[in-house]
């Protein structure tokens, strides 16, 4: 998010790019479990699976960043400026 911010505001990319941790090996870590969805279509058996099992769930799923300028600037200012 801040590297998109930057971006946004013209300044260069300053090495602002990470790679996220394995959420679903850091669950274990904790004694809970982990699930990685892959596709939309596994968020809802995932989430029925864990809700029957009880206990501690983590779910990590990809977001789409994409959509930000689109949403957060162009449809969002938009709004704002209607105000």
């Amino acid at each position: 998010m801040i590297r998109w911010k930057q971006d946004q505001l013209g300044f260069p990319d300053y090495g602002l790019t990470f790679a996220n941790p394995d959420f679903v090996t850091y669950a274990k870590s904790y004694g809970a479990t982990g699930h990685r969805i892959e596709q939309s279509s596994q968020l809802i058996p995932v989430l029925d699976a864990a809700f029957k099992a009880g206990g501690v769930h983590l779910v990590d799923l990809p977001v789409d960043y994409s959509e930000n300028n689109k949403v957060l600037i162009d449809e969002l200012g938009a709004k704002v400026c209607d105000l």
